[in-house]
């Protein structure tokens, strides 16, 4: 079991997007990111459509505990998401790729989500991902 990097006293939830060490809450990342080093690690260069879909394997660590999401998709089915041509498609539009970058980069993911939502690129999106999702599992 993990401890957080920052406090070592609680199980870490969430990754710094810079040094990818684990942290446990809002309080310890603010400690932590006047300190932020990034990690020493050279990006491979890959077109930005193939970015979208990250070909190593996951981990248990890339994922939050399993106490902190209520509706769990197993690991199998969201690995089908790297394999849809639909979603591929869809990642080729430059507009999608910056909604999702702003998102990813939001200090507020929620406030992000609820304006992405009102995009009906970023819409099909996500219905497209729902719909490989709740097929594989209805199979």
């Amino acid at each position: 079991m993990q401890i957080c990097n920052v406090c070592s006293e609680q199980t870490p939830k969430y990754r710094c997007p810079v040094c990818k060490i684990r942290y446990c809450s809002l309080g310890c990342y603010k400690r932590h990111k006047d300190t932020c080093l990034p990690a020493e690690q050279p990006a491979p260069i890959v077109p930005e459509a193939k970015q979208a879909f990250n070909t190593e394997p996951w981990s248990v660590e890339d994922l939050l505990h399993e106490n902190d999401i209520i509706d769990k998709v197993p690991l199998q089915r969201l690995q089908l998401l790297g394999q849809s041509e639909e979603l591929r498609d869809l990642l080729c539009n430059p507009h999608l790729r910056q909604l999702l970058r702003s998102i990813d980069s939001a200090e507020s993911k929620d406030g992000a989500m609820k304006a992405a939502m009102q995009e009906p690129l970023f819409l099909e999106f996500s219905d497209q991902c729902l719909k490989i999702v709740e097929n594989e599992a209805n199979v």
